[in-house]
């Protein structure tokens, strides 16, 4: 049964905000915009990951339990909101603007608005009703070539980790896909939806990356290749040239996030009460000769040393007799 309730007129301040330390209702409709910010301690804790799903990945007549774990998850310097008044961190409560009252969790359902002011409210049972047969089970749909997918589609990633009753049939999968060079694609539900999701083989074990839809990744019309723009084959040559000035293996752990560092120094320079230096920022000038541009990169790309590989080639190379050049010296003389 359809349930529909009626949209009440919304106050301009659906959140009440309270003061922690006074306890009272800010009278100021504005004032949580003057409220300013402090930093959450962002020292790593030994947290143990917790699992995101847990089911069976299947793949003919083969069944394997499994879980899923987070991958990788962003870490950034995150702010509360103080009010400037007292220096106390705001609370945020939710409030019925038709009650003119705070509302409590236990009161709280979802709801879908289907048409302006009028919602159907869905609990927890219709949505269980609804749940494909991929909230438990995971089914490899296909097996594709991994350099096929294009990268635009990949969203998030998780670790696949075997239980033990599944141990054997993982390694199976999991050396036959490494033999192979073929990534599998399935579908998952989990989060209150279903995704497409590809699993691939690591040196560890199995990777689950979940994909965006077709429809959900974007058209921008400005995004297209230009026919009308020449480009010189001098020009694409110097441009290889510094392309491979540049290369090297990836190592992720020579990348790190700059600016975070560059905020808690800041944060922990204005706790101890230093003054805060400002960086100017860099101003880039447009190319207007790209060849000049493109050989002056060249003169200021940084010279990689050789390797003892290379050196030991070099040297077998050019060999020196000692006798024949001494010959010679001799000789000249």
């Amino acid at each position: 049964m359809l349930t529909f309730t009626r949209k009440w007129p919304v106050a301009n301040d659906i959140a009440t905000r309270y003061c922690f330390r006074s306890g009272l209702k800010s009278g100021n409709p504005g004032a949580h915009r003057a409220s300013v910010p402090v930093v959450r301690d962002l020292r790593k804790r030994g947290a143990m990951a917790s699992t995101v799903w847990k089911g069976y990945i299947t793949f003919g007549l083969i069944t394997i339990p499994v879980r899923l774990f987070a991958a990788a998850r962003g870490e950034r310097v995150s702010f509360n909101q103080i009010h400037q008044v007292c220096g106390s961190r705001i609370k945020q409560q939710t409030y019925c603007p038709h009650c003119d009252r705070v509302v409590e969790r236990s009161e709280l359902v979802k709801g879908y608005e289907v048409e302006k002011e009028r919602y159907v409210i869905v609990n927890d049972e219709d949505v269980k009703s609804v749940a494909p047969a991929s909230s438990d089970n995971m089914e490899i749909l296909e097996f594709v070539k991994a350099e096929g997918i294009d990268p635009i589609y990949f969203d998030a990633s998780y670790f696949m980790v075997p239980e033990d009753a599944g141990k054997k049939a993982y390694y199976l999968l999991l050396q036959t896909m490494q033999k192979s060079g073929y990534s599998a694609i399935a579908k998952i539900a989990m989060h209150q939806r279903e995704y497409t999701v590809v699993v691939r083989p690591h040196a560890d074990g199995l990777l689950l990356h979940t994909m965006f839809y077709p429809e959900e990744v974007r058209e921008v019309p400005e995004f297209r290749r230009d026919d009308n723009v020449n480009v010189k084959p001098q020009e694409v040559a110097l441009a290889e040239k510094l392309v491979e000035g540049l290369a090297a293996d990836f190592d992720p752990s020579k990348y790190h996030d700059e600016y975070q560092q560059r905020l808690m120094q800041m944060i922990e320079a204005k706790r101890e009460g230093q003054h805060v230096p400002s960086e100017a920022p860099k101003r880039l000038a447009p190319v207007v000769d790209l060849m000049q541009a493109l050989q002056k990169s060249l003169g200021e790309l940084p010279r990689k040393p050789a390797s003892k590989a290379g050196q030991a080639e070099a040297a077998e190379a050019t060999p020196i007799d000692k006798k024949t050049s001494g010959r010679r010296r001799r000789a000249t003389g």
